[in-house]
């Protein structure tokens, strides 16, 4: 009997709590090509702070490497890298494909790849598979056996983790559906879905975040209607959902690795079908314009309140693309800095969940390891951050001069509106 032994190729938000959870069954070598990464898992470090020092000193059948011989004994062999866009807002394939490569040196008779990375519908059937057959010679449901089961990882979620997220699996035929079931089945307690295809679950996984995206946006635009018409949109939602059937969707700033960028997967790839995309890509369009709506927002209320916006210093609160994560990859907040930069004298950025070197070496942004006392003319908190909202607007306010500007983007701290002078405010 063969004995399963499984490569997760990718050691990032996916694949390091997927390689915790399989190594409590199997032995897992969890591979990743950045040596940093894999020196900081050896001393039990997660920069990404999803998976504890316990977590990691307790997986004794998991071994970390950047190197590539290492892999070699597996059976098993899961892709869970990232699937970004390029410049042009079009599907970036090269480190998909190079991780599709790299495994196709080591795949033998009988093994199994999973594919966890988002994709269009097609991109396993179209072009993975064929890499294999054409690299190893193999054939795809006579020599191996390939399988799709789409990642559904909230990073900096601390409820649902990923063993207590339902899972789509789906397989290249009825073998291998059977045995990608069997496979998470072992790790997954909140159940699992079948797809008939690898091209349902494909397409299921893509359609999650432009859900999110489009609903996103709508409440996004209903913010800027409101605005005009001098009207709390915060309030509005509040009484709009006491309706059992309203989603209760919030105004934000749409970054991160998945619902800023899957869209575009579907429709680059409708396309090609024919078709161009009008909801998806017009709410891809509203969210992506919304660090300029909010910094133009906020210069437009100090010029309504007298200040001298040239001489003013900000201090931006949050530089993360979500709350209680540190993930800063495609954040929006960085528009927000570059357009406040340009009329503000000083914009400091404020984010205790960010890494400093990572937020430097990515948007040639500094971060501050605490902002100044009784030193800023304006405040704008973009991030929910717990410790923020732990921290208390009485502390925040220490920041700010005697007669500041207060924009509470995300209505933490319950103010009746949104923009409001520290005067204004009585902390008890």
């Amino acid at each position: 009997m063969i004995m399963n032994k499984i490569a997760i190729v990718g050691l990032g938000y996916v694949g390091l709590p997927l390689s915790i959870e399989f190594s409590k069954y199997f032995e897992v070598v969890g591979y990743d090509i950045n040596l940093n990464r894999i020196n900081q898992l050896k001393n039990k470090i997660d920069k990404n702070k999803e998976i504890s020092k316990n977590e990691l000193k307790n997986s004794k059948k998991l071994f970390f490497t950047n190197k590539k011989k290492d892999i070699k004994k597996c059976n098993i062999f899961i892709i869970t890298v990232p699937t970004p866009i390029n410049k042009f807002n079009l599907p970036d394939l090269r480190l998909i494909k190079s991780a599709t490569n790299l495994v196709s040196e080591f795949i033998n008779k009988g093994d199994y790849i999973v594919f966890e990375s988002t994709f269009y519908p097609g991109l396993t059937d179209d072009i993975l598979i064929p890499i294999i057959e054409n690299k190893t010679g193999l054939k795809i449901n006579k020599d191996f056996y390939c399988g799709y089961s789409p990642e559904r990882i909230n990073p900096g979620d601390k409820k649902r983790k990923l063993k207590h997220i339902k899972k789509i699996v789906s397989g290249s035929n009825k073998h291998a559906l059977s045995f990608v079931t069997k496979l998470y089945q072992k790790i997954i307690k909140a159940g699992i879905h079948k797809a008939s295809s690898i091209k349902i679950a494909e397409a299921a996984k893509v359609i999650e975040n432009c859900q999110r995206d489009i609903n996103i946006a709508f409440v996004n635009e209903l913010t800027i209607i409101f605005d005009k018409m001098n009207l709390n949109t915060n309030e509005i939602l509040k009484a709009a959902s006491t309706k059992w059937n309203f989603l209760n969707f919030k105004p934000g700033l749409v970054g991160g690795h998945c619902i800023g960028v899957d869209p575009y997967y579907l429709t680059n790839q409708a396309k090609k079908y024919g078709y161009n995309s009008k909801i998806i890509l017009s709410g891809r369009s509203l969210n992506n314009n919304m660090g300029k709506y909010i910094a133009n927002k906020l210069k437009k209320e100090m010029k309504l309140n007298k200040f001298k916006i040239k001489k003013s210093k900000l201090l931006i609160m949050g530089f993360t693309f979500k709350e209680n994560c540190s993930d800063i990859r495609n954040t929006k907040i960085a528009d927000v800095v570059k357009i406040t930069s340009k009329y503000f004298k000083n914009v400091d950025i404020y984010d205790p969940m960010a890494d400093y070197n990572e937020v430097k070496e990515i948007y040639k942004m500094k971060l501050l390891s605490k902002p100044k006392i009784n030193y800023y003319d304006s405040i704008i908190i973009l991030v929910n951050h717990n410790i923020f909202i732990k921290t208390g607007l009485k502390s925040i306010l220490k920041y700010a001069k005697k007669n500041s500007l207060i924009y509470d983007f995300k209505n933490i701290f319950n103010i009746e509106k949104n923009f409001f002078l520290k005067n204004e405010i009585t902390i008890r």
